[in-house]
């Protein structure tokens, strides 16, 4: 059997540290900020650490 592709939508959304866990960017981040307080446009410049989903497992084995 082949090895799967990986899925190039879901390796621009998501990166996988080196203990496994999913890091993401965090929502809104593109425009509307000038209007939001100092401490929200900070706020949003970390990465968010995915939580432990259903999904976990579908976008480990996908990125890989």
């Amino acid at each position: 059997m082949p090895k799967i592709k990986t899925k190039k939508s879901i390796s621009k959304r998501f990166k996988l540290t080196s203990t496994g866990k999913i890091m993401k960017r965090r929502d809104g981040q593109d425009h509307f900020n000038a209007r939001q307080t100092g401490k929200k446009k900070r706020n949003k410049r970390t990465d968010n650490v995915l939580a432990k989903t259903g999904m976990q497992k579908t976008i480990t084995r996908v990125l890989s």
